[in-house]
């Protein structure tokens, strides 16, 4: 019996909340992948000559465009990938808030720099890449994109956009709002599942800007090898929230809740490990509890809904999956855990305490709306051998009145992002960083806006 597996022709576009087919979207084939390559390729060159400042003109108007959008555009979002509608305008809102911003942050991080030591003097400016793959996720299928287009574009380079097959029509929708700012060809779209990635990536592009799984993210570092293709990869996570004896019980309680159930749980430095001090857990788990109650499941257009339904059938059983095997290895099911029937792929808020740290549920990124609760002895040490025993290092956060136990904490956790006493979060202009596993390069800030570019470096005689 054959066991060959052939490539989608199309891709079924689902509504999560109902099932209900959005629309049948065509797979790009690898020759039509790389016939848009080669349409970036030769559009480059005049995209780069018009100047970074130019360049970030056009950005700025495509920002306007998009703000223009946010109602129509959020209910696509919606529509497509379940997230709540008031989280998803919010998402375009904020995002298109900020395109002018980075862009300006660009110019100035590509401004040429020189050096002189008396001999000769140097300057050292920025080339565009050429053609950057762009290949992003659907939990954010807006505001992901952006964070790798809008410096691509800026610093002179052309893209390729492959939006996730979850989300194609928010993808194509973003690509015709960024294209009526660009000359042709600097932006172009590819739709399709993993196998159009794949071309993508194995296309004539010099560099793939990837957000999504750490699987996936392997997968593309092999085949970029050969070609030694430059990447900015920003993986998934399973960040641990510690919560000592002397925090704000309050308040970090809020913090397990909001950031392990947000767009119900699908976000990638979601709080996916809670480790509470031995003497709070009874309190601190009671709270947790409590809160998780509220957070009502349902369709995202609903007035009352906290929470959507997870992106797809696939995702909802691998989270059931997770909980039914922590609960066979001995965690309590405090609530939810019961995959609701009827349509729609809706799973409810729960909360697992009595987690161990040799359960499963504890390594694997879980990617859904579920608190899961450890208890440890209090110690520093031992928080922070806890929360480090891990592959990942996306994000972390640790509670405590203590500063000084704060900062020796904070600095001692293999993370990129770490928030104290706050759910982690850069400022402006900071960097989004995948320690570890997590990643390779960084987003944003102006290290990370220089990525997606070659220094070259011209040394002057006298």
């Amino acid at each position: 019996m054959s066991t060959t597996v052939y490539p989608k022709t199309s891709i079924a576009d689902l509504d999560p909340a109902t099932g209900d087919l959005i629309a049948e979207i065509p797979c790009a084939t690898a020759e039509e992948v790389a016939a848009a390559v080669a349409r970036a390729s030769a559009a480059q060159p005049a995209w780069a000559s018009l100047g970074v400042e130019a360049r970030a003109e056009r950005l700025a108007r495509f920002g306007e465009r998009l703000a223009a959008e946010a109602e129509p555009l959020g209910a696509l979002v919606t529509q497509e990938m379940g997230k709540t509608l008031r989280s998803a305008v919010g998402e375009v809102k904020g995002y298109a808030a900020g395109v002018e911003a980075e862009a300006k942050e660009v110019v100035e991080a590509l401004a040429p720099i020189t050096y002189g030591d008396g001999a000769k003097n140097v300057s050292t400016v920025h080339e565009p890449v050429g053609v950057v793959a762009a290949v992003t996720p659907w939990n954010f299928p807006v505001g992901m994109p952006l964070s790798i287009i809008t410096p691509a574009l800026v610093a002179g380079n052309s893209v390729v956009f492959k939006p996730s097959e979850h989300t194609p029509l928010t993808g194509a929708r973003l690509a015709e709002l960024l294209q009526a700012e660009l000359p042709e060809g600097v932006l172009e779209l590819v739709q399709g599942d993993g196998t159009t990635g794949a071309a993508l990536v194995d296309a004539d592009v010099q560099m793939v800007g990837f957000v999504g799984s750490r699987a996936t993210g392997q997968r593309i570092m092999n085949a970029a090898a050969g070609s030694l293709k430059r990447l900015v990869l920003e993986l998934g996570g399973k960040d641990p929230l510690v919560v000592f004896e002397d925090a704000d019980l309050g308040a970090a309680a809020r913090c397990a809740v909001e950031h392990s159930l947000r767009n119900t749980g699908q976000v990638c430095c979601s709080i996916e490990r809670v480790y509470v001090a031995e003497a709070i857990a009874e309190q601190f788990e009671a709270e947790v509890v409590e809160l998780a109650s509220k957070w009502a499941h349902g369709d995202g257009r609903g007035a009352d809904v906290k929470m959507g339904p997870l992106v797809s059938e696939e995702q909802r059983a691998k989270v059931a999956a997770q909980v039914c095997t922590a609960v066979e290895e001995g965690a309590t099911l405090r609530i939810g855990g019961v995959q609701p029937e009827g349509a729609g792929w809706f799973y409810p808020a729960t909360v697992l305490t009595g987690v161990e740290q040799a359960h499963r549920i504890t390594h694997e990124e879980t990617f859904g709306p579920v608190v899961a609760v450890t208890r440890f002895d209090g110690s520093e040490e031992e928080g922070i051998r806890l929360a480090n025993d891990t592959v990942y290092g996306l994000g972390a956060n640790v509670w405590t009145s203590d500063m000084d136990r704060a900062s020796r904490v904070a600095a001692r956790l293999r993370a990129g992002q770490v928030g104290v006493n706050r759910y982690l979060g850069g400022a402006s202009g900071s960097p989004w960083v995948g320690a570890r596993q997590s990643g390779f390069g960084h987003l944003g800030g102006p290290d990370g806006h220089r990525q997606f570019t070659v220094p070259k470096t011209i040394s002057f005689g006298r």
